[in-house]
């Protein structure tokens, strides 16, 4: 009896140390409150969230972010959520009533899949289950994410852990882009010869279209250079229609690529069926030999994305 009694407390010891290893090896400790947790339960428990979870029960997701994912959620602290109240100068009570609206923001800040800190693709697309896409970009300590409109916030603080996910906060409310490329060059005074040439070209239609495309969307400083190399009025060039259509859809890639998502120095196809070529320092060289550079790269849009460059690209 003795014996068998030694023997059922050293294998209860042994269970309990093999438990106590999991526990670490899974992340153990304090984590492991937060993890016997949905994320909806998690976010609730954080007293910076309130008005995101106020949010949540508006828009009726509670449910979803109680599912068995697995998620993850970028969730706006209240701070961000006043700060967004004054941006787009509407009260919380009206924005909490307008459904559809709060559901695609809130939509906007969830992936399907769980993405901890240290997996997250530093400059490249994030898809979330709402549609649309935002970028984080890695700086230093520092995790910036841009939204669909351009707006930047931060992460701070990560790799809170749920039964069915991970919740990231951040400090500002994202917002899905609401103009397409051409509405996004329309709304830049520097790229406004870009605008009418693509007018002229007919290929407005085209730019509003699903995509998902990517634009290398040269300057208007860019085309004044190029009318003098060609010796041309700007009037002469818009008015070549077959020649202007083949130099603008020579500046468009059939698939969004982010800045991060460049294949360096391989032959990139355009829509035109001419190829570029761009190297590390974001240079890009024409099938002539010319080159121009990228001055301001992930310019979001509905419908991609669009790269400002310094000199327009002609193909051979």
């Amino acid at each position: 009896m003795k014996h068998a009694l030694n023997r059922r407390h050293f294998m209860l010891s042994t269970a309990a140390a093999g438990s106590t290893w999991m526990l670490a090896a899974c992340g153990g400790g304090s984590d492991d409150v937060e993890a016997r947790r949905d994320l909806f339960s998690l976010a609730a428990s954080k007293s910076e969230l309130s008005v995101f979870v106020e949010a949540v029960n508006a828009a009726g997701l509670a449910d979803t972010l109680k599912g068995a994912g697995p998620f993850t959620v970028f969730a706006p602290n209240n701070d961000a959520f006043t700060a967004l109240l004054g941006e787009l100068g509407v009260t919380k009570d009206a924005l909490f009533a307008d459904k559809p609206t709060l559901t695609a923001v809130l939509k906007y800040h969830v992936l399907g899949k769980l993405v901890a800190r240290a997996d997250i693709p530093s400059g490249k697309a994030i898809e979330p289950v709402g549609g649309g896409f935002f970028k984080i970009d890695r700086v230093g300590a520092a995790y910036n994410v841009t939204d669909g409109r351009n707006r930047v916030g931060h992460v701070v603080a990560a790799d809170s852990f749920a039964l069915n996910g991970v919740l990231h906060v951040v400090d500002r409310v994202l917002l899905p882009a609401d103009k397409d490329i051409v509405q996004t060059a329309q709304a830049t005074p520097s790229l406004s010869i870009l605008v009418a040439a693509v007018a002229a070209a007919g290929l407005v239609d085209t730019l509003k279209g699903a995509g998902p495309f990517t634009v290398f969307a040269p300057t208007n400083d860019a085309f004044a250079a190029l009318l003098a190399e060609l010796g041309l009025t700007q009037e002469a060039l818009l008015a070549d229609k077959p020649l202007l259509t083949k130099v603008l859809t020579y500046h468009v890639l059939p698939a969004r690529v982010l800045k991060a998502e460049i294949p360096f120095d391989s032959p990139v196809a355009t829509v035109q069926g001419s190829t570029i070529r761009i190297n590390p320092s974001f240079q890009i060289t024409d099938q002539r030999g010319r080159v121009s550079r990228i001055t301001a790269p992930d310019v979001f849009a509905s419908n991609g994305v669009v790269h400002v460059i310094d000199k327009v690209l002609l193909p051979a």
